[in-house]
């Protein structure tokens, strides 16, 4: 695996690790007001990333574009700018960032489905 394909699954690793370690300080914390950033951290930040990385490395054609590394740069803004933004609106202090957040990361989602209506991949074998 390599270029765009590796860039989404190394993010997509660190986020998970990154999402699970939030999760054990909650748990141990039994604070668990924070878990709706938690959450899009795991699902935005690790399955996604990781789904997107896949596609890319199964379509190489995809991953060869100017589309994909503005995907991967979208894609990467709009978590950086989500979960933290979360996490604001939840302590009550501000939902802009999470507003900007969730608009960069539908922005990088609508990017993923333009590559893929390009780049549909090699042609089905017969079973």
């Amino acid at each position: 695996m390599r270029g765009i394909a590796l860039w989404f699954v190394l993010s997509a690793a660190v986020y998970l690790l990154a999402g699970m370690l939030f999760g054990i300080v909650m748990s141990a914390s039994h604070d668990h007001s924070m878990s709706p950033a938690h959450g899009h951290l795991n699902l935005v930040g690790g399955a996604m990333m990781a789904i997107f990385g896949l596609y890319y490395h199964n379509v190489p054609a995809a991953a060869g574009s100017g589309l994909a590394r503005l995907h991967f740069a979208a894609a990467t803004l709009g978590l950086w700018l989500l979960v933290p933004g979360i996490a604001l609106a939840i302590a009550g202090l501000t939902q802009g960032v999470a507003v900007a957040g969730s608009l960069a990361t539908v922005l990088s989602t609508a990017l993923f489905l333009l590559v893929v209506t390009r780049h549909r991949g090699p042609p089905s074998q017969p079973a």
